[in-house]
């Protein structure tokens, strides 16, 4: 059996002249979650849609649970879960009402100990008998999982699923993901432009950019191999410029501001320099190295549309 939930393999779509995805291939165990990341017109939407059988891709193959989805029709589907931007509902209809409608659609159990069940999973239980049109956009977005949970599937795919939400909405359903992921044990497949979102909640990921991967790992992995931006808080901010000016350091200087001194440097040589200021009696307050996914993201990105 294989360790991957979902396989893509030399994936290919094109549009007329436009080739949105090229030769694209992935990699997603079970478990956790994946994130899936890339600049606007990347290809993110696209291979999504291929993955959910909307489009045919040109060429390559995507597989679920080791089973190729051209070989497995539909039956893939009865396992997987997906919400694709902006969920729509019957708004004078109630959450409940909603379910049963789409539920019965798929053959899911519509049950009312089952749709209470899931309502409770995405902390809507106590609201199940109220009008959608009263919800908030938050409240619509987790009732959208809601709509993907209702088969129980095992890999649940994300397209945006925080699109348009306020601060609070998209702490709910950041915390939903990850009671998804980690309590319930579902494989979430996230796409998303808000890159802390992504480096806050998933395990793995990719990046890709004109179609193809980029980068592909473990997030923190992946986070720790470029230069950091380490912050140094000196007790005497002046001696310590006056010292670092006749070092190698000085060309890594990012910036100076008040008595903090940021300098760019790889997570090694950190404790090597802070036991070099000791030994020349530079006191620090406080040391701060700090590398975000937004940083690495713009890296590679501009690395590869430099290439």
């Amino acid at each position: 059996m294989t360790n991957s939930s979902i396989e893509i393999n030399n994936l290919s779509k094109s549009f007329k002249k436009f080739k949105a995805v090229d030769n694209l291939s992935l990699q997603v165990n079970y478990g956790g979650i994946y994130g899936f990341l890339g600049p606007n017109g990347a290809g993110k939407s696209t291979t999504i849609r291929m993955m959910l059988s909307l489009i045919k891709p040109d060429a390559g193959s995507i597989s679920f649970f080791g089973e190729k989805l051209q070989d497995s029709g539909r039956k893939a589907f009865k396992r997987i879960g997906a919400l694709v931007e902006k969920p729509d509902f019957y708004m004078y209809l109630s959450a409940i009402r909603n379910l049963k409608y789409f539920g019965s659609l798929s053959g899911a159990d519509t049950s009312n100990k089952n749709l209470q069940r899931i309502l409770d999973m995405v902390s809507l239980g106590d609201r199940g008998k109220s009008k959608v049109k009263t919800y908030s956009l938050g409240m619509k977005q987790r009732l959208g999982i809601a709509q993907a949970l209702l088969h129980n599937p095992d890999i649940l795919i994300f397209d945006e699923p925080t699109n348009g939400l306020d601060p609070i909405g998209m702490k709910e359903v950041r915390e939903l993901l990850l009671r998804l992921a980690y309590d319930e044990g579902k494989t979430i497949f996230l796409s998303s432009h808000i890159l802390k979102e992504v480096e806050s909640i998933a395990t793995d990921m990719a990046i890709i950019n004109k179609g193809k991967t980029i980068v592909q790992g473990k997030t923190q992995e992946l986070l720790h191999q470029g230069d950091l931006k380490v912050t140094f808080d000196f007790v005497e901010v002046d001696k310590a410029k006056n010292y670092i000016e006749l070092t190698s350091l000085a060309d890594k200087i990012l910036e100076i501001k008040e008595s903090i001194i940021t300098i760019s440097m790889k997570r090694p040589d950190i404790a090597p320099i802070i036991k070099q200021f000791s030994d020349n009696d530079l006191l620090l307050n406080s040391v701060i190295p700090m590398y975000s996914l937004e940083d690495y993201f713009l890296e590679i990105t501009q690395e590869d549309n430099n290439a």
